[in-house]
């Protein structure tokens, strides 16, 4: 298939449009082997048509005016499906394609013909064969939503392509695809038109496609703030504001109410190097940018101000330059751990969502409590019986794949169950249950610490899923955090098999086990307070 791109945006190749032109091509040559030209118009010269209809009469199907668009003249006779990829400009296209559109004028015959179509109140056909040629709008505009905004546009495109016989991608907030902070969002809207040019290449768009194109990037409210913002002046004052305000206030208008959860937050945000200093009130109506200093805050950022902008950019990895001490928080670390749960703009999407890397759609994340359970059946089971011990933990082991079947088993819980089974045949035919609960105990401990040894510890296997998924395994703190907690049920668990071994036939078993199994809750206890503690600490630069 041949395949025209016009680009009729005066930005050239950094046009926002062209960004979705781009995932719209890529969804058509997903599968096909098409032959794409591209004509940036702002760069050919293309000047405006005379009306001296020569085309018709002197010279038919030639235009006077020796430009480039006699190239173009030449491709759209050549392709077989022709992109018009342009911004919305005063609720039309921008001049220079519409220099193109008229000097269109050579393609068509200068006889009067009536359409069959409903458009308009005449016609002239068209000179060339062009039946079975597609054609296809990409366009963004500044507006919240391209509803109401392309009336004069469509149009236009009913006189030149036939009512309706033409596909539309229109999407309103356009800028946005510029702003590298909110590539996810927009990322999640290019899958969908490139979603769309792979079904267009088989016939036609999706109706369930369409919806998810249909839907906004962000909501009005969120939307209208951030452009307001991008300005650089006061609404109220008209007086010029410093690039940080701007910054700052386009910051909060992406805070997600929906996350308010009774509680208010003021997060302070310095920009040490500026010596400028803004408060952002975080509450159940949304949010509000103070500059005086008037409220206490809950959380605050004391950051160079080029750091800051490097992460919002994605040009730097947050949770590395909090590692390396770039910037320093203090206060409530909630708000940093659930910054894309606060921050994240109140999303509205169709179906467009961004999976876990490691976790089939089909499954749900793993539970560290399914390698667990299959401990404690033989640690308490063998204790007390070591043949029904055993037969219990066997049957464990069987029946937990079945019972989590809708749940991802991953390497560790492979690993217990087979060390859980093993050790289990040992207590029944031997009888030795105190032997299999030791051992168990020294098994475990040592199955933590060795996950030290890997890139991916014990704890974070299973974790890690509460905290973006395998991208978390990129978080330095992250992973020392977890580095650290399973170096520390390791040594535990591993010094319940010495105390086990010592202590039994010299304490009741019964108050053993109880030893035994309240150590884990204590540890259990401490874990979930330096999960929150540690990273807190490192954050705060101590």
């Amino acid at each position: 298939m041949n395949i025209l791109v016009i680009n009729g945006s005066p930005k050239g190749k950094r046009s926002n449009t062209v960004k979705l032109t781009e995932a719209f091509l890529a969804g058509l040559n997903h599968n096909s082997d098409n032959e794409v030209r591209r004509l940036d118009v702002c760069q050919m010269n293309i000047g405006s048509c005379k009306g001296c209809f020569s085309c018709w009469k002197a010279t038919p199907g030639s235009c006077v005016i020796k430009d480039d668009m006699a190239e173009v003249l030449e491709s759209i006779i050549w392709a077989d499906t022709i992109i018009y990829s342009f911004p919305l400009y005063y609720f039309s296209v921008p001049g220079s394609l519409k220099n193109l559109i008229d000097r269109q004028l050579p393609m068509v015959l200068p006889f009067m013909e009536e359409r069959t179509d409903g458009v308009g109140s005449g016609s002239h056909n068209y000179r060339y064969d062009i039946k079975g040629k597609r054609f296809v709008l990409i366009s963004t505009c500044g507006f919240y939503s391209a509803a109401g905004n392309y009336d004069s546009v469509k149009m236009m495109f009913d006189h030149i392509c036939g009512k309706s016989n033409y596909e539309t991608i229109f999407c309103g907030q356009g800028e946005l695809f510029a702003i590298k902070a909110l590539g996810d969002r927009t990322g999640e809207y290019l899958k969908a038109v490139e979603a769309a040019g792979e079904e267009y290449a088989s016939g036609e768009i999706s109706e369930k496609t369409r919806a998810i194109l249909s839907e906004l990037l962000f909501p009005k409210e969120t939307f209208e703030t951030m452009a307001d913002a991008s300005w650089g002046v006061s609404r109220e004052t008209g007086a010029k504001e410093d690039e940080s305000a701007v910054f700052t206030r386009q910051m909060a208008a992406l805070y997600n109410k929906n996350s308010y959860d009774g509680k208010d937050r003021v997060l302070e945000i310095c920009y040490t190097d500026l010596g400028k200093t803004y408060q952002i009130l975080l509450g159940k109506d949304g949010s509000k940018v103070l500059t005086d200093g008037s409220l206490k805050y809950t959380t605050r950022i004391d950051t160079p101000w080029d750091v800051w902008q490097k992460v919002s950019k994605k040009e730097m990895r947050g949770d590395e330059a909090l590692a390396k001490h770039l910037y320093t928080v203090s206060g409530d670390f909630s708000l940093m751990i659930d910054w894309n749960k606060y921050f994240g703009g109140e999303k509205k999407s169709a179906g467009v969502q961004v999976k876990q890397p490691s976790i089939s759609s089909a499954k749900k994340s793993p539970k560290m409590t399914t390698m667990l359970i299959a401990w404690i059946a033989l640690w308490v089971g063998v204790s007390i019986d070591a043949e029904i011990g055993a037969i219990i933990a066997l049957g464990v082991c069987a029946c937990l794949p079945l019972i989590m079947m809708k749940h991802e088993l991953i390497i560790y819980d492979v690993i217990s169950f087979a060390s859980v089974s093993l050790l289990a045949i040992f207590s029944f035919f031997t009888g030795r249950g105190d032997l299999s609960m030791i051992f168990g105990y020294l098994a475990f401990g040592l199955i933590w610490l060795s996950s030290c040894l890997t890139k991916e510890p014990l704890c974070a296997a299973y974790v890690k899923y509460n905290y973006g998924g395998n991208d978390s395994l990129k978080n330095p703190i992250f992973m020392k955090t977890n580095y650290i907690l399973a170096t520390a049920w390791g040594v535990l668990y591993i010094a319940i098999s010495i105390w086990t071994f010592i202590l039994s036939g010299h304490i009741p078993s019964l108050i053993l086990i109880i030893i035994n199994q309240s150590m884990p809750i204590i540890m259990g206890i401490f874990t979930a307070w330096f999960q929150n503690w540690y990273p807190a600490r490192v954050a705060s630069g101590k």
